[in-house]
């Protein structure tokens, strides 16, 4: 009985060697030298900012390491262009960060009972045709202030994309010719 005793002792004594040698190499335990680490609380803090340790919500959330990339409309061909074309509508909303330009009713003049509404949406930074969603409406106005609402498809759509993708071509191509 003595041996069973024994050899359970024994045998719980080689585990313990076995498991703290294998978490010893595993390098979870680091030597220190006390003489370069802070003891105090706002010196650890300072320390671990400056060599990038520690924990921050933006790391925690998969937020990106480093500095921050921002994007400016005046850097986006598309956004430039859309502008452009649109300089003589007046706008509503204009929200890049959004994705969005939207112009307020426009009445040329010759028919004062009905006016258009332009809507652009982008979808990505790159000059393609997909890039670009754009909607007009057009209203029409009885003269009782009754007016409806209809989604226009027509030439208008087209040649709008056509003209912002063109200027957001060259636009592009421009700070090329600079350099």
């Amino acid at each position: 009985m003595k041996n069973i005793t024994i050899f359970k002792i024994l045998k719980l004594f080689v585990h313990i060697l076995l498991i703290s040698a294998l978490l010893g190499s595993c390098g979870i335990y680091k030597k220190t030298d006390a003489r370069k680490t802070p003891t105090q609380a706002k010196d650890k803090a300072r320390d671990n900012l400056k060599t990038g340790k520690g924990a921050s919500l933006n790391k925690i959330l998969g937020g990106r390491r480093g500095g921050t990339n921002f994007e400016f409309s005046s850097s986006n061909p598309l956004w430039r262009s859309s502008l452009e074309i649109l300089d003589f509508l007046p706008l509503t909303t204009v929200d890049y960060s959004g994705g969005v330009i939207i112009t307020d009713w426009y009445n040329d003049t010759k028919s004062s009972n009905e006016s258009i509404k332009v809507t652009i949406r982008f979808l990505s930074n790159e000059i393609r045709s997909d890039s670009v969603k754009i909607i007009v409406h057009k209203r029409t106005c009885g003269q009782t202030n009754n007016c409806r609402v209809n989604i226009l498809n027509s030439k208008i759509k087209d040649e709008l994309l056509t003209s912002i993708l063109a200027k957001a071509v060259l636009m592009e191509k421009e700070p090329k010719k600079k350099n």
